[in-house]
């Protein structure tokens, strides 16, 4: 597998930061990269689809994508963070890395997020997923179009 975090300035100066791993070469995944790039795609989608304008950052953590232990250890202690002339407020820590510290501040319209995702395992290669997300007065759009891999 290889895997690219972009972290670019782009058109007008703002930050493009998406992320997406792939298999070298010409072949297929094997069954332990699909299955830890659909445990990555698990944890984009579901937290993903808890932004909306108005929920809290308290709330996303406690409603957000729990890491299972196994791939814990080789975690990317973000779950999002906000993204415009460069990586910015807000920060929000994966739930096993949350502090109360980090309680106060909600998602407002208008602000552009990054969604991300590392997961690996003992002996194993890291996926690193990771989406840019505007929310909108009424939910969240997904900004970038780079697909997913079919897992």
């Amino acid at each position: 597998m290889i895997s690219f975090d972009t972290d670019m300035i782009g058109p007008y100066g703002y930050c493009a930061d998406i992320s997406r791993s792939w298999v070298c070469g010409y072949q297929p995944m094997n069954a332990t990269q699909r299955r830890l790039y659909a445990t990555a795609l698990d944890q984009i989608s579901h937290n993903f689809d808890l932004l909306k304008p108005g929920l809290k950052f308290a709330e996303f953590n406690a409603r957000s994508w729990r890491i299972p232990s196994k791939h814990q250890d080789y975690r990317y202690s973000l779950a999002l963070h906000g993204v415009g002339m460069a990586d910015e407020w807000p920060v929000v820590p994966l739930h096993v890395d949350w502090s109360d510290r980090v309680t106060s501040g909600q998602f407002e319209p208008g602000m552009v997020l990054c969604v991300e995702s590392l997961i690996a395992e003992a002996g194993s290669e890291s996926i690193k997923l990771e989406t840019q997300v505007l929310i909108t007065e009424t939910g969240s759009e997904r900004l970038d179009s780079f697909p997913w891999e079919d897992v």
